[in-house]
């Protein structure tokens, strides 16, 4: 994907050094200036050193200036200006009509979903799939509402007969990280990637030689520069950050993705256990047919 430089500047911009943020609000206010100016010349008008553009650059997860410069020109070939200049995430009315809730909740998650995508990478999504395809053990790490996600994911891989567990405080967390190895896989969850259980717990687990394996917001975090794959959302939402609304449905969906790259590998066989575990729940179901 060879967009997303603009929602990873914004994503960022709070967790960036005092320098590098100088450039990275320039280049937000003047993204068509940017993308025609040397290294040397944004140096000059930010006043800032050639180095901390690229030490931002790398930040931003990308290789250097020119590849930054490169995502800038097809964030401006895909979206008009007015667009860009436009807060494209609602405010929440709480005391507005029913209709008005309706369409900015579903707006804004569906515009996290959007810009996670040009956040997520592709190759870490291809590693995370690997090694949880080939992982001995799974454990999940979350707190909070993100113990939801990792209940979910939980729920999704046991289906599909992966050894998998999930823990939602530090001492479950904690002893599960203690009893994994090489082969196996930690998995932590957290939006804000600094919940402190959850580092402390994937800390254990590193230790002992599980892959650690890390879904946070984009940009540096202890949680994400802990992990051996760094899986990024977005999510820019304006109110009621507390409830993890749209964070949350962009962290479902890259559990949705990760789960169908996972039960792909070996179709078949995951087929035949998902039909067998199907079977398995199918008489706690209330028959609601009638004669």
């Amino acid at each position: 994907m060879m967009h997303g430089a603009l929602i990873s500047i914004k994503a960022a911009l709070t967790q960036l050094k005092p320098q590098e943020r100088i450039v990275a609000e320039y280049i937000l206010d003047n993204p068509e200036l940017t993308v025609k100016m040397s290294v040397q010349k944004l140096a000059q008008t930010t006043g800032v050193s050639e180095a901390t553009i690229v030490r931002l650059s790398r930040s931003l997860r990308f290789k250097g200036y020119q590849e930054l410069k490169m995502r800038i020109v097809a964030d401006l070939a895909q979206t008009s200006r007015t667009a860009m200049e436009t807060d494209a995430y609602q405010e929440i009315q709480l005391n507005g009509m029913v209709s008005t809730l309706i369409d900015s909740i579903s707006h804004n998650n569906m515009q996290s979903i959007q810009d996670t995508l040009s956040v997520l990478s592709a190759e870490e999504v291809e590693k995370a799939i690997e090694k949880l395809g080939k992982a001995r053990k799974i454990c999940i790490f979350g707190v909070g509402a993100s113990a939801v996600i990792a209940e979910d994911f939980m729920q999704k891989l046991t289906r599909i007969a992966r050894w998998c567990t999930a823990a939602f405080d530090f001492n479950t967390q904690a002893t599960y990280a203690a009893l994994l190895q090489e082969g196996d896989v930690a998995f932590g969850i957290s939006y804000s990637g600094q919940t402190e259980d959850v580092i402390r717990s994937l800390g254990i687990a590193k230790e002992n030689g599980a892959c650690v394996i890390s879904l946070t917001k984009f940009g540096s975090n202890p949680i994400s520069d802990l992990a051996d794959i760094r899986l990024f959302t977005s999510s820019m939402e304006k109110s009621i950050r507390s409830g993890a609304m749209a964070s949350r449905i962009t962290q479902l969906n890259v559990i949705d993705i990760l789960y169908v790259g996972v039960a792909q590998v070996d179709y078949e066989e995951n087929v035949n256990m998902l039909e067998k575990t199907r079977k398995a729940v199918a008489i706690s179901k209330r028959n609601t047919r009638t004669d």
